[in-house]
């Protein structure tokens, strides 16, 4: 089942874990985490993670009942002022979870810099990974940015991309797609993100779009004097697009209005970030 039924009210298919390690520190693990509904090869696995466990497998209603507010229950960063020994407990528990031991976190600056991922303790400063290797999870975290999951269609290649409008502006989109074989099929998921309707921007952010053709759609104007509302979805698609990336998948939810499942900056400044992962088997 796909992430907007999670949000309408469908019934979910949680992520296949290990049930071993599904409850735990007082939530279920496997119920903060859920899969893209996305055509991608049967061996390429793709996660989101959500700030605060569902009450059932079949309710859209969190456990507590309530909004979410500072870290949640499933904070998955570092550099946010959280706990440092919660968040490393939360993403060991969520590697058990999934199976996949080797992640590659990256140090985010809304930069468009895009490094092939390595099974390290480290996290380099970029603003997305790739591998060619299995069982290694490229990882990103966000509160409104765009996560962006990509594949080949011969699921051997994924990619994960940390795509604000200043990363989506720079060209980081264009850097993951440059890791892949020229003659690859590519898919591409795109994640929860700040809705078109709650992400007013001002001349600045809409000029730093100005170079990419065709990208008028993407800007609506406010009541405000030269303000506009962005749609971070647009804009990722079109730029897919003139990349040669048809097969677009995703971008239906505000991380902004969905105040009971995700993270969102703009909504409360002291939060966690969500994780949105892809590898293959």
């Amino acid at each position: 089942m796909c992430l907007s039924s999670l949000l309408h009210g469908q019934p979910m298919r949680a992520f296949s874990g290990d049930a071993s390690v599904a409850s735990d520190s007082g939530h279920k693990i496997k119920e903060c985490v859920v899969e893209p509904d996305w055509p991608a090869p049967k061996k390429v696995r793709s996660i989101i993670t959500l700030a605060q466990p569902l009450s059932g497998s079949s309710s859209v209603s969190p456990i507590s009942g309530r909004p979410i507010h500072g870290y949640g229950h499933f904070n998955l960063a570092l550099h946010v002022e959280d706990d440092q020994r919660k968040v490393m407990h939360n993403r060991q528990s969520l590697a058990a979870f999934t199976g996949i031991q080797n992640w590659q976190w990256l140090s985010q600056v809304h930069g468009a810099e895009v490094i092939q991922a390595a099974p390290s303790s480290q996290a380099p400063q970029a603003d997305g990974c790739f591998t060619r290797e299995p069982k290694l999870a490229c990882a990103i975290l966000t509160a409104d940015c765009l996560p962006l999951l990509m594949c080949n269609e011969q699921g051997t290649q994924v990619a994960a991309v940390h795509a604000g409008w200043r990363g989506l502006s720079a060209g980081v989109v264009e850097q993951a797609v440059k890791q892949f074989d020229r003659q690859d099929r590519l898919l591409a998921y795109l994640g929860p993100a700040i809705g078109p309707l709650a992400f007013e921007i001002g001349p600045e952010v809409k000029q730093a779009f100005s170079h990419y053709p065709h990208i008028e759609a993407a800007f609506k104007r406010s009541v405000r004097l030269n303000h506009y509302f962005a749609d971070l979805y647009v804009l990722a698609k079109q730029i897919l697009n003139h990349l040669g990336v048809s097969s677009v998948y995703g971008g239906t939810e505000c991380t902004y209005t969905s105040e009971h499942h995700f993270y969102s900056y703009r909504r409360e400044a002291k939060t966690g970030r969500m994780a949105s992962a892809i590898w293959f088997e």
